[in-house]
């Protein structure tokens, strides 16, 4: 089965309000603040399920998180040690039969700031978000990435240069998608960071469909 790495990323320290958020949402074994992370996604989405074999078998991670589409498979695994991490991430790359430069290069689908949110519109985030809370009058930050796994660097990247609000994260599927709330000024030091980080990571471009 040929295998096709589209996110690999290492987080060196998980900010609180990421580890909070994947304590919230993950039904695997939870990360604390500070922890180091990695975060691989795949295709075919079964083979996640090797990848997760190898990592646990050759290290002392614990996985967070582990989605299994028919298209995508996502991992995350962490642990306080970043040496334990870093060595998981060596045992996926090497069973995978790959190099980390080959993973996908991402990049950006969505970058949009919503300034002085409406309350309405505060409402209806609230309603479907499982972090904070956005309150009206504070500026929304919304990115989406592809591959998706790629969008939680952004997310920690940001929240380590700005005082925001990490209202709601998705890293898997076709696009990974963020939303942060905070005071206008501090949403596009936010925005900025997150937007760098993207583009810092390196990798293989994505192949060109061409219509015929």
């Amino acid at each position: 089965m040929g295998l096709s790495l589209r996110t690999f990323t290492f987080l060196d320290s998980l900010q609180p309000q990421l580890a909070s958020f994947m304590g919230k949402t993950s039904r695997g074994f939870l990360p604390l603040p500070q922890m180091a992370s990695l975060f691989v996604e795949i295709a075919p989405g079964i083979a996640i399920n090797r990848v997760t074999d190898v990592a646990l078998k050759a290290t002392k991670v614990a996985p967070a998180v582990q989605v299994v589409e028919r298209a995508y498979g996502l991992l995350e695994i962490h642990h306080e040690d970043k040496g334990e991490v870093l060595s998981a991430g060596r045992a996926i790359l090497e069973f995978m039969g790959l190099k980390e430069e080959e993973r996908l290069k991402p990049k950006v689908a969505t970058n949009q700031i919503i300034r002085a949110i409406e309350a309405y519109q505060a409402q209806i985030i609230n309603r479907n978000s499982q972090g904070m809370m956005i309150l009206p009058g504070q500026s929304l930050f919304i990115l989406e990435t592809e591959p998706a796994g790629y969008v939680t660097f952004a997310a920690n990247e940001a929240e380590k240069a700005a005082r925001v609000f990490l209202v709601q994260i998705q890293p898997f599927g076709a696009f990974g998608r963020l939303w942060m709330s905070g005071p206008e000024a501090e949403i596009d030091v936010a925005a900025a960071a997150a937007t760098a980080a993207i583009e810092s990571i390196v990798g293989r471009e994505p192949p060109k469909f061409v219509d015929k």
